[in-house]
């Protein structure tokens, strides 16, 4: 129980530090020097690789086998590398709120290949706690919506559904690859292989930034995306996919518009109403309602208790 309390406290700290990442990634590309999302999500990814290496040399991070960092190749390109730029590149041509909308199929998605991957059990419960989380955060996307206006396009709309495919593959697929191997040894190879995967496409919108004119504020920013909302968030996720079934961890995404709508109230950026109340109350009743629906695990052991007694 404990184990799984741990599992619950990072993801959440994972999904606020997301929230809080919303705002200042958009400064950051919103700023005046030329920052393009290609070049901060290889900046992201190079930063974060050279902060894990370093972590990982000095606490003595374990060794992984050569046929499991074989395997990190795959989990890096869909956990990281198609997962980020599919994201960057489907919201570069659609609007954030079809991006919103098209993201709140995470846990859908992630249910269904759970079922096919790992036989977990496709519940009345666990239907309805996505379901209620999926309403909660489409209210919240929604209600906003008449705020953009920029037009949603299906080529990027697809980019995105492509990278919650690739992100619920990466949640249901490698828990046991986590469990056999230290956060630390995990990420530094999963990002050195995802910046080599993404330099292709990014090399020449970061050949186009002035680093040298770039503001000390903005450095902050960056700095902020690469050490928090990469190193922190990446060493916290292993704990969370050791401890909690796949569905369960992918609701916590849920969080994420919420937690950014809440930092734009404070920052003046919004205003908080009876619907962003709501909104938030229904992702933590279907984050709840998750949680209470059976495993594969312990509808086994229900199985054998009655085969037991029948006997």
């Amino acid at each position: 129980m404990k184990q799984s309390y741990a599992g619950h406290i990072a993801i959440i700290a994972v999904n606020l530090i997301f929230g809080f990442n919303t705002p200042i990634t958009k400064s950051v590309l919103d700023s005046q020097y030329a920052i393009s999302p290609l070049a901060l999500t290889f900046m992201r990814f190079v930063g974060a690789t050279l902060v894990f290496w370093i972590a990982a040399f000095m606490f003595k991070a374990p060794k992984a086998s050569k046929k499991d960092i074989l395997i990190m190749i795959i989990a890096s390109l869909l956990g990281i590398s198609l997962n980020q730029m599919c994201f960057v590149v489907g919201l570069s041509s659609t609007s954030p709120v079809d991006a919103s909308i098209v993201v709140t199929l995470t846990p859908v998605l992630t249910m269904i290949a759970a079922a096919i991957f790992l036989r977990e059990p496709i519940t009345f419960l666990k239907v309805l706690g996505v379901m209620i989380g999926c309403s909660g955060a489409l209210l919240l996307i929604l209600t906003s919506a008449n705020q953009s206006s920029v037009a949603g396009s299906w080529s990027g709309n697809l980019f995105c559904l492509l990278s919650c495919i690739a992100y619920a593959l990466y949640l249901t697929l490698f828990k046991k690859l986590i469990q056999r191997n230290h956060p630390l040894t995990l990420m530094k190879w999963m990002f050195l292989f995802g910046s080599f995967m993404v330099f292709p496409v990014c090399y020449k919108p970061l050949s186009q930034v002035p680093f040298a004119a770039l503001p000390a504020s903005l450095w902050l920013k960056i700095a902020y995306v690469i050490l928090a909302a990469t190193f922190v968030t990446y060493l916290l996720i292993p704990i969370g996919q050791v401890r909690l079934r796949p569905t369960v961890l992918s609701m916590y995404n849920y969080l994420q518009p919420i937690v950014t709508t809440l930092v734009a109230v404070l920052m003046g950026m919004g205003t908080f109403g009876w619907h962003k109340a709501l909104a938030a109350g229904l992702v933590f009743l279907g984050v709840y309602v998750v949680t209470q629906s059976k495993s594969r695990k312990q509808m086994d052991a229900e199985k054998a208790e009655k085969e037991k007694l029948t006997d």
